[in-house]
């Protein structure tokens, strides 16, 4: 069944449009790309073991804001100022300091232990307490505890 109401809504244009060139979202996207571009651009004159530590996170004013994963690594990418602003004012980005702080990456995702399977003795002797056990119901929970044990 169609509507035919004058005021009815109608969609125009070809569907949807990517987030990113969605007004403020287009901003958005253009901002977090110049930053990418100029992290990457940054961190490359670092020597390699720095460089996967520490990260650019943005400009303020005339300052070059660094997120370093401990203090060591901090202490380290200040000492190496001079090449940071050189490499800054090479690309056009004019910055006086930097500034370095420190944010150590979230932990890695723990994965639980796999259980231990249990041995072929274990398994005897869940079989042998099971037999002394007067309740059917804690019997039978003993006895599929012992059928997961490794057999000899």
């Amino acid at each position: 069944m169609q509507r035919n109401e004058p005021n009815a809504s109608r969609r125009t244009g070809d569907g949807l449009k990517p987030i990113a060139e969605c007004g403020p979202f287009a901003a958005l996207a253009r901002k977090a790309g110049e930053l990418d571009a100029l992290d990457r651009a940054l961190r490359q004159t670092l020597p390699s073991p720095l460089r996967e530590q520490v990260r650019f996170a943005q400009r303020r004013d005339d300052r070059l804001v660094f997120l370093a994963t401990s203090p060591a690594w901090a202490s380290r990418l200040r000492l190496q100022q001079t090449q940071i602003l050189a490499t800054a004012h090479a690309i056009g980005v004019h910055a006086g300091s930097i500034v370095v702080k420190v944010a150590p990456l979230p932990p890695a995702a723990i994965e639980p232990e796999q259980s231990k399977p249990l041995s072929a003795a274990a398994g005897l002797h869940l079989k042998a307490a099971a037999a002394s056990i007067p309740d059917p119901e804690l019997r039978a929970l003993f006895l599929e505890l012992a059928s997961v044990a490794e057999t000899a």
